[in-house]
């Protein structure tokens, strides 16, 4: 299983959730746990995905979750579960 982990950050509005799980489903990754918060207006999210059988390659799957981000006014970062484990490390 080859996992990732996306973070989503911005003020909050409607729909943040649905959009980004709705790109998620129509791609083949599924979600192995999500958390979210919403604190004084600002959404915070981060999901453990398993993108095992993305329907295509990693850094285009990264590069469309940045461009979804930027149309509904938040950040999204996806990065490989491994790498975000070793920049996290102390």
């Amino acid at each position: 299983m080859t996992k990732a982990v996306i973070t989503v950050v911005g003020k909050d509005t409607v729909g943040i959730i649905a959009k980004v799980c709705t790109y998620l489903a129509g791609n083949s990754i599924n979600i192995l746990d999500i958390s979210q918060t919403i604190i004084q207006g600002y959404f915070n999210m981060m999901m453990i995905v398993d993108v095992t059988n993305a329907q295509k390659d990693f850094g285009t799957t990264v590069t469309e979750l940045e461009e979804l981000g930027k149309e509904i006014g938040v950040s999204i970062r996806c990065q490989k579960e491994e790498i975000f484990t070793k920049m996290h490390r102390i």
